[in-house]
């Protein structure tokens, strides 16, 4: 589903406007959970990158150090058409001191750089901090009441669109990967896994808010403590649970399909089993391919946030955990034209 047919929590927006008409518009500022420490056989990079793809980078960085593509980890994928700082770390065993100063990539500035013990390894994130401009606003005590709402409640933890290619793309590839197209890139045979457990979670969420049940703990839930991957099965509802619920102490999870039994029990393992049978070539593809059971909270909430309002242009800032995507925040408080989708973008 596109951010269009999927259930939105508060009701469908009134406001329109215009997101990322320039590349300073979307600014993302990633967050480690550590610093470098200053010494090992990694050298730590932390570059902005301002119209730049986060491969297009890495491969550049490789070329810089003379070593292999696989040697040049990134935390996360960051977006294109934005401005963005991040990570990357680059495995250079020895002691040799480097000098940046040389090193020119079109689009990047070198902010700085230091020497880890540690691989720098995919989804070793905090989080991001996003700065997000809309131009042209339509209606910004609109988009000033929807945000309160945010801030409040929270929204569906939707996988973005970015996760599913161009017009839903990789899941075509994940349907044919799991019809025997054989597929060699690891990282492309990654993605389409992942789109497709993501399009499974997102049919979850999406009927959870149909049926009116996605603030409602039911017997039979898997729920998520917060600040933690830590959950349990809910054998009775009472209120305390429903309070720590409103309180964001816990969250209510969906699936994430894979081999394996559901973690739900009861009338909810029974509303899953019947959506994901929905989609079988999906999950039995997945299951193939090795992926497990796994959760995931349905609810997304954003933290340290701010909203600034000057003429018609609104600036949203605010914190998201790793794996959650600012345009599913986005969705839910402005009906956004993507600027971007009518520039060239770079390969």
């Amino acid at each position: 589903m596109t951010k269009k047919n999927l259930a939105y929590l508060h009701g469908i927006p009134k406001a329109s406007g215009d997101l990322r008409s320039e590349y300073a518009d979307f600014k993302v500022f990633e967050l480690l959970p550590f610093s470098p420490s200053g010494e090992g056989e990694h050298l730590f990079i932390h570059i902005r990158k301002t119209g730049a793809n986060t491969v297009y980078v890495a491969r550049q960085l490789a070329k810089y150090f003379g070593v292999k593509e696989n040697l040049v980890g990134y935390a996360g994928l960051k977006d294109r058409f934005a401005v963005t700082e991040q990570w990357f770390g680059v495995h250079v065993p020895g002691k040799k001191v480097y000098d940046l100063s040389d090193c020119e990539i079109d689009g990047v500035e070198i902010l700085s750089y230091q020497r880890h013990n540690k691989k720098l390894k995919t989804g070793a994130l905090l989080g991001n901090r996003f700065e997000l401009l809309l131009r042209n606003v339509t209606d910004i005590n609109d988009v000033k009441a929807r945000w309160k709402h945010v801030e409040q409640h929270g929204v569906p933890n939707y996988f973005g669109e970015q996760r599913f290619g161009f017009e839903g793309g990789n899941i075509d590839k994940a349907k044919a990967l799991f019809a025997g197209v054989k597929v060699k890139d690891k990282k492309k045979r990654s993605i389409y896994l992942s789109a497709a457990r993501s399009f499974i979670f997102n049919e979850l969420v999406h009927q959870r808010i149909e049926d009116e049940t996605f603030n409602e703990i039911q017997q039979g839930d898997v729920c998520m403590l917060a600040g933690s991957q830590s959950v349990f099965i809910v054998d009775d509802k009472t209120e305390e649970l429903a309070q720590r619920l409103v309180e964001n102490d816990i969250d209510l999870t969906a699936s994430m399909w894979g081999a394996g039994d559901l973690m739900t029990q009861g009338e909810v393992e029974q509303f899953e089993s019947k959506m994901l049978s929905l989609f079988p070539e999906l999950c039995a593809g997945l299951a193939k391919f090795g992926l497990k059971q796994e959760r995931r909270r349905m609810r997304l909430n954003v933290a340290q946030s701010k909203i600034d309002v000057r003429d018609n242009n609104v600036l949203l800032t605010f914190v998201l955990p790793a794996g959650a995507y600012a345009t599913t925040v986005l969705r839910e408080v402005i009906n956004y034209q993507d600027v971007s989708e009518r520039h060239p973008i770079q390969e």
